[in-house]
């Protein structure tokens, strides 16, 4: 297939593919090369660890393309970030990284640009809004690797055994949380602010108050007005009256919050597609509907992406495209997508999803794409923020706390690390 080395177009990526260790090995003859991928574990057991996903996959080009070999190393998500890190800064970067940010490697002309290494009808099927997001200066160096979207999961036995509905705004799940409450629920609405992922639900929950991280000019707003109302919404309405559970909602961590639902502890929580497996294996019966906003239901969502990125340290470019090519297939991006229930970044492969009835329960996230919003990724101060956030956000409603206070902290925070962008 063709490839551009110099093209204009920026195509944006979701989910970054991590290469892992440094360097151009030898696995045999002078002119084999060894690719070395660093992944992140989409698992959540040693039986669907993503690490046996990559080793299928490797296998597979590598029958098509016997003088490469490829070398994957799969990390948790808590470590995957740093590992790639330590490596780039020992000098043995990987040559390629699937990892949770990628713009400040492109800011240091560590990657490729999408167009030096992926063929042109490759990089024209990325979903639009995930390639935009891909983006340094117009530029694209993250690749999209898989997507997700967030709805909010109700358990239908609890809401049932309660009375109440599906809340469409903010009092409507104020009122449904105190009811479960009385009914003796666990964890009325979980709000899961913990170091793991607060990032998320905190921008969950701003978008739903006409907010975010940024403004329409892509400017930090993180202690606008809407985003201090809608923190003084929670700590009042919600944390202040006990309806978020025993955990305190800044020690409260997504995977936790997650593994409640599926214990039928949960009455509502923000989830994404794996969610649904998981909560079914346990027998949960659950229902989804859109994230309620202060007024209505929300009118934008939270969209992630993690990214792929190859680093031109080892000057593999055209092993790294040919593999790449073979990576966005749309046999192996479906999948994977399937095998984690995670969306598809390519366009051919979500038209497939959204019309297949095996992947029916997958549709209501695929309709959320197209509406959603994604973390500032394209800033290099993006990580600085992300950290701030997971560290402070929960102090932000605890009883008696200051979401102003909070909020500005996190403000000063990024205009200190974008200052230099």
């Amino acid at each position: 297939m063709q490839r551009r080395r110099t093209g204009t177009i920026a195509a944006v990526s979701a989910l970054g593919l991590t290469a892992v260790l440094g360097g151009c090995g030898l696995t045999g003859g002078s002119d084999e090369v060894t690719l070395r991928l660093v992944a992140a574990d989409y698992g959540d057991s040693k039986d669907n660890s993503s690490q046996e996903y990559w080793n299928e996959l490797a296998k597979s080009f590598e029958a098509k393309h016997p003088d490469v070999h490829v070398d994957v190393t799969v990390y948790s998500w808590n470590d995957v970030d740093r590992k790639v890190r330590e490596m780039v800064d020992a000098g043995e970067a990987p040559d390629m990284a699937q990892i949770g940010a990628y713009a400040d490697y492109a800011a240091k002309d560590l990657l490729y640009r999408a167009d030096d290494v992926l063929s042109i009808p490759v990089q024209a099927d990325f979903v639009s809004q995930l390639a935009t997001a891909g983006q340094v200066h117009g530029v694209q160096y993250g690749l999209p690797f898989a997507a997700s979207t967030r709805v909010l999961f109700y358990n239908k036995t609890l809401f049932d055994k309660a009375g109440v509905t599906p809340p469409k705004t903010w009092d409507d799940l104020a009122e449904a949380a105190e009811a479960l409450e009385a009914d003796g629920v666990k964890y009325p609405y979980a709000l899961p602010l913990g170091a793991e992922e607060a990032q998320a639900e905190t921008m969950q929950w701003m978008l739903s108050g006409g907010g975010g991280y940024t403004d329409d000019v892509g400017t930090y707003s993180i202690d606008s007005p809407q985003n201090v109302t809608t923190f003084t919404w929670l700590r009042d309405e919600l944390v202040g009256k006990g309806l978020t559970g025993p955990v305190a909602p800044g020690k409260l961590n997504r995977a936790d919050a997650f593994t409640a639902f599926a214990n039928g502890d949960v009455g509502m929580l923000n989830g994404h597609p794996s969610l649904m497996k998981t909560a079914s294996a346990k027998g949960v019966k659950y229902g989804m509907v859109p994230t309620p906003g202060a007024d209505g239901e929300s009118r934008n969502t939270l969209g992630v992406t993690d990214w792929m990125t190859a680093f031109k340290k080892n000057g593999h470019q055209e092993e790294i495209g040919d593999f790449l090519d073979f990576v966005y297939s749309d046999e192996n991006v479906l999948d994977f997508s399937r095998e984690y229930d995670l969306l598809p970044v390519t366009t051919s492969a979500s038209e497939t999803m959204s019309t297949a009835a095996e992947d029916k329960d997958l549709k209501p996230f695929l309709d959320e794409l197209l509406l959603s919003e994604l973390y500032p990724v394209g800033k290099t101060s993006w990580a600085s923020v992300s950290a701030d956030v997971k560290k402070r956000i929960g102090q932000a409603v605890v009883p008696g706390g200051s979401p102003s206070e909070v909020l500005g902290q996190i403000q000063a925070t990024a205009m200190r690390a974008g200052s230099a962008e």
